[in-house]
Protein backbone atom coordinates (compact mmCIF):
# COMPACT_ATOMS: atom_id res chain seq x y z
CA UNK A 1 0.00 0.00 0.00
CA UNK A 2 1.74 3.34 -1.33
CA UNK A 3 1.91 6.20 0.68
CA UNK A 4 0.32 9.64 -0.11
CA UNK A 5 4.07 10.68 -0.91
CA UNK A 6 4.79 7.89 -3.07
CA UNK A 7 5.22 8.82 -6.66
CA UNK A 8 6.56 13.30 -6.23
CA UNK A 9 9.64 14.39 -6.41
CA UNK A 10 11.64 14.66 -3.58
CA UNK A 11 11.31 18.10 -2.07
CA UNK A 12 14.86 18.54 -1.93
CA UNK A 13 15.61 18.23 -5.44
CA UNK A 14 12.85 21.11 -6.25
CA UNK A 15 14.53 23.64 -3.63
CA UNK A 16 17.70 22.59 -5.58
CA UNK A 17 16.31 23.65 -8.94
CA UNK A 18 14.90 26.62 -7.85
CA UNK A 19 18.23 27.82 -5.58
CA UNK A 20 20.18 27.30 -8.85
CA UNK A 21 17.89 29.27 -11.23
CA UNK A 22 17.89 31.74 -8.63
CA UNK A 23 21.92 31.85 -8.56
CA UNK A 24 22.41 32.21 -12.32
CA UNK A 25 19.61 35.21 -12.28
CA UNK A 26 21.62 37.07 -9.77
CA UNK A 27 24.74 36.54 -11.77
CA UNK A 28 23.49 37.27 -14.79
CA UNK A 29 22.24 40.63 -13.09
CA UNK A 30 25.93 40.82 -11.68
CA UNK A 31 27.69 41.06 -14.92
CA UNK A 32 24.87 43.06 -16.77
CA UNK A 33 25.43 45.44 -14.02
CA UNK A 34 29.57 45.24 -14.31
CA UNK A 35 28.86 45.55 -18.11
CA UNK A 36 27.10 48.83 -17.33
CA UNK A 37 29.13 50.32 -15.31
CA UNK A 38 31.81 49.31 -17.92
CA UNK A 39 30.21 51.16 -20.43
CA UNK A 40 29.20 54.04 -18.34
CA UNK A 41 33.01 54.70 -17.57
CA UNK A 42 34.23 54.04 -20.91
CA UNK A 43 31.39 56.52 -22.24
CA UNK A 44 32.65 59.04 -19.58
CA UNK A 45 36.71 58.88 -20.85
CA UNK A 46 35.01 58.95 -24.56
CA UNK A 47 33.73 62.18 -23.37
CA UNK A 48 36.24 63.44 -21.19
CA UNK A 49 38.55 62.91 -24.07
CA UNK A 50 36.04 64.62 -26.87
CA UNK A 51 35.25 67.62 -24.01
CA UNK A 52 39.18 68.04 -23.51
CA UNK A 53 39.97 68.02 -28.00
CA UNK A 54 36.90 70.49 -28.02
CA UNK A 55 38.70 72.85 -25.33
CA UNK A 56 42.26 72.45 -26.96
CA UNK A 57 40.28 73.24 -30.59
CA UNK A 58 38.32 76.75 -29.07
CA UNK A 59 41.79 77.56 -27.40
CA UNK A 60 44.15 76.93 -30.42
CA UNK A 61 41.29 79.27 -32.09
CA UNK A 62 41.27 82.02 -29.89
CA UNK A 63 44.80 82.33 -30.09
CA UNK A 64 44.86 81.95 -33.71
CA UNK A 65 42.25 84.72 -33.93
CA UNK A 66 43.87 87.52 -31.39
CA UNK A 67 47.29 86.87 -33.86
CA UNK A 68 44.69 87.59 -37.04
CA UNK A 69 43.36 90.87 -35.20
CA UNK A 70 46.49 91.84 -33.96
CA UNK A 71 48.41 91.51 -37.28
CA UNK A 72 45.63 93.43 -38.93
CA UNK A 73 43.72 95.83 -36.37
CA UNK A 74 46.95 97.77 -35.20
CA UNK A 75 48.24 100.69 -36.80
CA UNK A 76 49.90 101.38 -39.58
CA UNK A 77 49.87 99.32 -43.33
CA UNK A 78 51.18 95.55 -43.45
CA UNK A 79 52.08 96.25 -46.77
CA UNK A 80 54.59 99.12 -46.39
CA UNK A 81 55.71 97.72 -43.33
CA UNK A 82 56.98 94.77 -45.58
CA UNK A 83 57.76 96.62 -48.60
CA UNK A 84 59.23 99.67 -46.92
CA UNK A 85 58.84 103.49 -47.18
CA UNK A 86 60.17 103.70 -50.63
CA UNK A 87 58.28 101.40 -52.43
CA UNK A 88 55.67 102.44 -54.99
CA UNK A 89 51.85 102.00 -54.59
CA UNK A 90 51.49 100.00 -56.63
CA UNK A 91 53.87 97.48 -55.21
CA UNK A 92 51.90 97.54 -51.88
CA UNK A 93 48.36 97.42 -53.74
CA UNK A 94 50.08 94.04 -55.47
CA UNK A 95 50.96 92.95 -51.73
CA UNK A 96 47.65 93.47 -50.55
CA UNK A 97 45.85 91.84 -53.02
CA UNK A 98 48.22 88.62 -52.71
CA UNK A 99 47.71 88.30 -48.69
CA UNK A 100 43.69 88.83 -49.15
CA UNK A 101 44.12 92.49 -46.75
CA UNK A 102 42.43 94.41 -49.54
CA UNK A 103 38.90 92.32 -48.88
CA UNK A 104 36.47 93.18 -45.70
CA UNK A 105 38.02 91.91 -42.84
CA UNK A 106 35.08 89.48 -41.95
CA UNK A 107 36.02 88.14 -45.17
CA UNK A 108 40.06 87.53 -44.58
CA UNK A 109 38.95 86.03 -41.24
CA UNK A 110 37.07 83.33 -43.08
CA UNK A 111 40.08 82.92 -44.99
CA UNK A 112 42.13 83.00 -42.36
CA UNK A 113 40.49 79.94 -40.69
CA UNK A 114 40.20 77.66 -43.69
CA UNK A 115 43.91 78.07 -44.15
CA UNK A 116 43.84 77.28 -40.37
CA UNK A 117 42.18 74.22 -41.35
CA UNK A 118 43.97 73.58 -44.54
CA UNK A 119 47.28 73.98 -42.93
CA UNK A 120 48.13 76.59 -45.47
CA UNK A 121 48.26 80.07 -44.49
CA UNK A 122 50.31 81.35 -47.47
CA UNK A 123 53.68 81.63 -48.58
CA UNK A 124 56.87 83.36 -46.15
CA UNK A 125 57.19 86.75 -47.76
CA UNK A 126 60.86 86.06 -46.31
CA UNK A 127 61.59 83.18 -49.07
CA UNK A 128 59.10 83.30 -52.24
CA UNK A 129 57.72 79.75 -52.79
CA UNK A 130 58.50 78.78 -49.60
CA UNK A 131 54.97 77.50 -47.65
CA UNK A 132 54.86 78.83 -43.86
CA UNK A 133 53.96 76.08 -42.90
CA UNK A 134 57.06 74.01 -44.31
CA UNK A 135 59.35 76.83 -41.97
CA UNK A 136 57.35 75.69 -39.31
CA UNK A 137 57.96 72.51 -39.54
CA UNK A 138 61.69 72.88 -40.08
CA UNK A 139 61.58 75.28 -36.90
CA UNK A 140 59.95 72.47 -34.81
CA UNK A 141 62.49 69.78 -34.87
CA UNK A 142 65.38 71.99 -32.81
CA UNK A 143 62.85 73.40 -30.35
CA UNK A 144 61.39 69.63 -29.64
CA UNK A 145 64.77 68.19 -29.17
CA UNK A 146 65.49 71.05 -26.84
CA UNK A 147 62.68 70.87 -24.66
CA UNK A 148 62.87 67.25 -24.93
CA UNK A 149 66.31 66.64 -23.41
CA UNK A 150 65.85 69.36 -20.78
CA UNK A 151 62.62 67.43 -19.57
CA UNK A 152 64.88 64.66 -18.54
CA UNK A 153 67.92 66.45 -17.64
CA UNK A 154 65.35 68.34 -15.18
CA UNK A 155 63.68 65.63 -14.16
CA UNK A 156 67.03 63.80 -13.13
CA UNK A 157 68.92 66.68 -11.96
CA UNK A 158 65.83 67.96 -9.49
CA UNK A 159 65.40 63.84 -8.37
CA UNK A 160 69.23 63.80 -7.33
CA UNK A 161 68.47 67.03 -6.18
CA UNK A 162 65.70 65.61 -3.41
CA UNK A 163 67.68 62.71 -2.62
CA UNK A 164 70.89 64.47 -1.78
CA UNK A 165 68.84 66.95 0.01
CA UNK A 166 66.99 64.60 2.89
CA UNK A 167 69.25 61.34 2.53
CA UNK A 168 72.74 60.72 5.13
CA UNK A 169 75.26 61.43 2.60
CA UNK A 170 76.35 64.85 2.41
CA UNK A 171 75.39 65.41 6.50
CA UNK A 172 75.04 69.42 7.34
CA UNK A 173 75.07 69.79 3.84
CA UNK A 174 72.18 68.93 3.09
CA UNK A 175 70.96 72.53 3.83
CA UNK A 176 72.41 73.86 1.43
CA UNK A 177 71.51 71.68 -1.63
CA UNK A 178 67.84 72.98 -0.18
CA UNK A 179 68.69 76.61 0.03
CA UNK A 180 70.04 76.23 -3.62
CA UNK A 181 67.36 74.80 -5.16
CA UNK A 182 64.93 77.53 -3.38
CA UNK A 183 67.32 80.37 -5.04
CA UNK A 184 67.25 78.28 -8.50
CA UNK A 185 63.23 78.12 -7.94
CA UNK A 186 63.06 81.91 -7.42
CA UNK A 187 65.41 83.17 -10.11
CA UNK A 188 64.32 83.69 -13.55
CA UNK A 189 66.06 81.82 -16.52
CA UNK A 190 67.41 85.15 -18.33
CA UNK A 191 68.81 85.91 -15.02
CA UNK A 192 71.31 83.03 -14.82
CA UNK A 193 71.51 81.78 -18.33
CA UNK A 194 73.55 84.77 -19.72
CA UNK A 195 75.74 84.49 -16.46
CA UNK A 196 76.86 80.86 -16.38
CA UNK A 197 77.30 80.93 -20.08
CA UNK A 198 79.81 83.78 -20.25
CA UNK A 199 81.32 81.64 -16.92
CA UNK A 200 81.72 77.91 -18.41
CA UNK A 201 81.67 78.84 -22.35
CA UNK A 202 83.89 82.11 -22.88
CA UNK A 203 86.14 81.83 -19.37
CA UNK A 204 86.82 78.53 -18.36
CA UNK A 205 86.54 77.02 -22.01
CA UNK A 206 84.63 73.38 -20.87
CA UNK A 207 81.60 73.71 -23.53
CA UNK A 208 80.61 75.18 -26.63
CA UNK A 209 78.69 78.47 -26.68
CA UNK A 210 74.90 77.30 -27.29
CA UNK A 211 74.40 79.62 -30.14
CA UNK A 212 77.46 78.02 -32.09
CA UNK A 213 76.28 76.25 -35.59
CA UNK A 214 79.16 73.91 -34.86
CA UNK A 215 78.80 73.35 -31.21
CA UNK A 216 76.68 69.91 -32.07
CA UNK A 217 75.44 67.63 -29.50
CA UNK A 218 77.60 69.85 -27.13
CA UNK A 219 75.73 72.86 -27.40
CA UNK A 220 72.56 70.89 -27.53
CA UNK A 221 73.66 69.84 -24.18
CA UNK A 222 74.63 72.93 -22.68
CA UNK A 223 71.75 74.75 -23.51
CA UNK A 224 69.18 72.24 -22.20
CA UNK A 225 71.10 72.16 -19.23
CA UNK A 226 70.45 75.79 -18.47
CA UNK A 227 66.86 75.56 -19.88
CA UNK A 228 66.33 72.42 -17.56
CA UNK A 229 67.50 74.29 -14.28
CA UNK A 230 64.15 75.90 -13.39
CA UNK A 231 62.27 72.33 -14.04
CA UNK A 232 65.13 70.50 -11.53
CA UNK A 233 64.48 73.36 -8.62
CA UNK A 234 60.76 72.85 -9.03
CA UNK A 235 61.31 68.86 -8.73
CA UNK A 236 63.56 69.19 -6.00
CA UNK A 237 61.45 71.06 -3.85
CA UNK A 238 58.55 68.90 -4.61
CA UNK A 239 60.31 65.69 -4.10
CA UNK A 240 61.77 66.97 -1.10
CA UNK A 241 59.05 67.10 0.72
CA UNK A 242 57.64 63.98 -0.71
CA UNK A 243 60.51 61.91 0.68
CA UNK A 244 60.45 63.64 3.67
CA UNK A 245 56.81 62.35 4.28
CA UNK A 246 57.66 58.63 3.46
CA UNK A 247 61.30 58.99 5.86
CA UNK A 248 58.64 58.32 8.82
CA UNK A 249 57.21 55.49 7.53
CA UNK A 250 57.84 51.84 9.01
CA UNK A 251 58.47 50.14 6.03
CA UNK A 252 61.97 52.30 5.61
CA UNK A 253 62.53 51.18 9.23
CA UNK A 254 61.89 47.27 8.60
CA UNK A 255 64.30 47.98 4.96
CA UNK A 256 67.23 49.28 7.42
CA UNK A 257 66.57 46.82 10.24
CA UNK A 258 67.07 43.73 7.76
CA UNK A 259 70.81 45.55 6.49
CA UNK A 260 69.72 47.83 3.74
CA UNK A 261 72.23 50.28 2.72
CA UNK A 262 70.87 54.26 2.58
CA UNK A 263 71.20 54.35 -1.02
CA UNK A 264 68.67 51.29 -1.31
CA UNK A 265 66.47 52.66 1.28
CA UNK A 266 66.09 55.80 -0.41
CA UNK A 267 66.55 55.38 -4.26
CA UNK A 268 65.33 51.81 -4.07
CA UNK A 269 62.52 51.70 -1.18
CA UNK A 270 61.14 56.04 -0.96
CA UNK A 271 61.78 56.99 -4.41
CA UNK A 272 59.25 55.02 -6.13
CA UNK A 273 56.67 55.86 -3.65
CA UNK A 274 57.77 59.57 -3.66
CA UNK A 275 57.32 59.28 -7.84
CA UNK A 276 53.69 60.21 -7.80
CA UNK A 277 54.41 64.10 -6.85
CA UNK A 278 57.22 64.26 -8.74
CA UNK A 279 55.71 63.59 -11.99
CA UNK A 280 52.94 65.59 -11.41
CA UNK A 281 55.49 68.73 -11.15
CA UNK A 282 56.60 67.76 -14.36
CA UNK A 283 54.21 67.26 -16.32
CA UNK A 284 52.69 70.92 -14.74
CA UNK A 285 55.61 72.80 -16.07
CA UNK A 286 55.91 71.46 -19.64
CA UNK A 287 54.35 74.28 -20.70
CA UNK A 288 56.42 76.67 -18.96
CA UNK A 289 59.06 74.76 -20.14
CA UNK A 290 58.10 75.63 -23.76
CA UNK A 291 58.05 79.31 -23.41
CA UNK A 292 61.71 78.71 -21.45
CA UNK A 293 62.63 76.83 -24.92
CA UNK A 294 61.52 79.56 -27.22
CA UNK A 295 63.31 82.63 -24.83
CA UNK A 296 66.31 80.93 -25.06
CA UNK A 297 66.86 79.80 -28.41
CA UNK A 298 66.12 83.83 -29.15
CA UNK A 299 68.75 84.32 -26.64
CA UNK A 300 71.50 81.97 -28.05
CA UNK A 301 70.35 82.66 -31.49
CA UNK A 302 69.85 79.08 -32.11
CA UNK A 303 67.67 77.83 -34.87
CA UNK A 304 63.94 76.73 -33.61
CA UNK A 305 60.44 78.20 -33.29
CA UNK A 306 61.50 81.01 -30.93
CA UNK A 307 63.82 82.16 -33.61
CA UNK A 308 61.85 81.74 -36.43
CA UNK A 309 59.18 83.59 -34.36
CA UNK A 310 60.64 86.92 -33.61
CA UNK A 311 62.58 87.01 -37.20
CA UNK A 312 59.48 86.66 -38.82
CA UNK A 313 57.92 89.79 -36.71
CA UNK A 314 61.02 92.01 -37.62
CA UNK A 315 60.41 91.01 -41.30
CA UNK A 316 56.46 91.39 -41.24
CA UNK A 317 56.31 87.72 -42.64
CA UNK A 318 52.93 88.05 -41.84
CA UNK A 319 51.96 84.34 -43.14
CA UNK A 320 55.03 82.49 -41.03
CA UNK A 321 54.49 84.69 -37.48
CA UNK A 322 50.66 83.43 -37.76
CA UNK A 323 51.55 80.41 -38.56
CA UNK A 324 54.64 79.92 -35.93
CA UNK A 325 52.50 81.56 -33.20
CA UNK A 326 49.61 78.87 -34.23
CA UNK A 327 52.55 75.91 -33.39
CA UNK A 328 53.51 77.15 -30.46
CA UNK A 329 49.97 77.43 -29.56
CA UNK A 330 49.76 73.83 -30.44
CA UNK A 331 53.05 72.87 -28.71
CA UNK A 332 51.55 74.70 -25.29
CA UNK A 333 48.12 72.78 -25.79
CA UNK A 334 49.67 69.22 -26.52
CA UNK A 335 52.05 69.93 -22.95
CA UNK A 336 49.18 70.41 -21.18
CA UNK A 337 47.46 68.02 -22.62
CA UNK A 338 50.06 64.90 -21.71
CA UNK A 339 50.02 66.96 -18.27
CA UNK A 340 46.35 66.29 -17.28
CA UNK A 341 46.79 62.61 -18.56
CA UNK A 342 49.85 61.87 -16.69
CA UNK A 343 48.03 63.42 -13.53
CA UNK A 344 45.07 61.57 -14.23
CA UNK A 345 47.53 58.49 -14.05
CA UNK A 346 49.17 58.84 -11.08
CA UNK A 347 45.98 60.22 -9.42
CA UNK A 348 42.87 58.93 -10.54
CA UNK A 349 41.01 61.59 -8.87
CA UNK A 350 41.65 64.20 -11.66
CA UNK A 351 39.57 61.66 -14.11
CA UNK A 352 36.19 62.45 -13.57
CA UNK A 353 37.62 66.42 -14.53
Amino acid sequence: MKSPGDGLPPASGGGDASGGGHSERKLGEAGAAKRLSTGRALLAVVAGGLGRAAGALLVLLALASLVFLALRLLPGDPAALVLGDQASEVDRAALRAKLGLDKPLFIQYLHFVWGLVRFDLGESLSRPGVPAYAEVMRALGPTAALAGVAVGLGTLFGTSAALASVGPWLGAGRRWVHRLTLFLAATPLLAFAPLLTFVFAVRLGWVPLPGDPESGAGGLLFASGLLSLPLAAQVARIGRAALLDQSRAKYLEVAAAKGASPARVWIVHALPVASTPISVVVAAQLGALLGGAVVLERLFERPGLGSLMLGAYASRDIPVLEASVVAAGLLFVVAQALAGMVQAMVDPRGRAT
